[in-house]
């Protein structure tokens, strides 16, 4: 039987500060911005595990959700309601980053084998920004995701051959991802405040409240042309880490999908 991925959701809150001891307050401030202000801030997470298992003939499960709930809990009782540097001994020698945070918490879900075999852990620092690693590329790297949004009127695909196509408007969320190794010093994929930047000075500022068929200047645009013309606006200038893949939301039936 082919294995099957089931995943569960849980929060959690908890505080964090970006801090390295060695560095001076100069260089922390210029690393990690206000991140580095003490004592530090919070935040309500969202824990995504997925585990991967044939389905029991028997039970009809993967693995038994009760167990998995049970296990989450008790695990997450170590950081939950805590500062993360202070309260917890894994954040001495590490930051605390969304990525660190992922990663501490799947070795400690790995030794709890009424889980089952870990396939993601997805930790959502808020609702625009998460990190995941996986078993595939291992727990030196991760991606991470950024959310972002622009509205924009399009051209849409003619309903007949040698007509106009429908004009629409869209709030669209825009989801980039970008993978590479956790840097040893940061905890961080990618400097999110310059993907940010970038993000806005390529994408949110020349699209935003303009009609995209005369920002581009291209035929009718579409979601799967547009899609692609993000990521080619992108992919050679993200400063560290890779760009893994673009997800943009056209409504909350469509969405598309590139990666290069």
């Amino acid at each position: 039987m082919p294995s099957v991925l089931l995943t569960k959701r849980i929060e959690f809150a908890a505080a964090h500060r970006y801090h390295k001891p060695n560095w001076d307050a100069a260089r922390n401030r210029a690393v990690f911005g206000a991140c580095h202000n003490e004592p530090g801030h919070g935040h309500n997470y969202l824990l995504e595990v997925t585990v991967a298992g044939e389905v029991d003939p028997r039970t009809g499960m993967v693995v038994n959700l009760f167990d998995v709930k049970h296990e989450l809990q008790e695990v997450l009782e170590e950081f939950d309601h805590k500062h993360l540097n202070i309260d917890t001994p894994y954040f001495t020698d590490i930051i605390p980053t969304t990525e660190n945070v992922a990663r501490v918490l799947w070795r400690r879900l790995e030794t709890r084998p009424q889980i089952g075999v870990l396939h993601t852990v997805r930790l959502y620092e808020d609702e625009d920004l998460y990190a995941e690693v996986t078993a595939a590329a291992g727990l030196e790297v991760a991606n991470v995701t950024r959310r972002y949004e622009f509205t924009a009127v399009y051209e849409g695909r003619p309903a007949l051959p040698d007509t106009s196509g429908t004009w629409s408007g869209h709030t669209w969320d825009l989801f980039v991802t970008v993978h590479g190794p956790i840097d040893r010093d940061t905890g961080m994929v990618t400097d999110i405040g310059v993907l940010d930047r970038l993000v806005h000075e390529q994408v949110i500022r020349p699209f935003d409240g303009r009609n995209l068929r005369q920002v581009l200047g291209s035929q009718p645009i579409t979601g799967e042309n547009l899609v692609c013309t993000i990521w080619d606006r992108l992919v050679k200038i993200i400063s560290t880490g890779t760009l893994h893949r673009i997800r943009l939301v056209q409504t909350r039936d469509l969405a598309f999908e590139y990666g290069g």
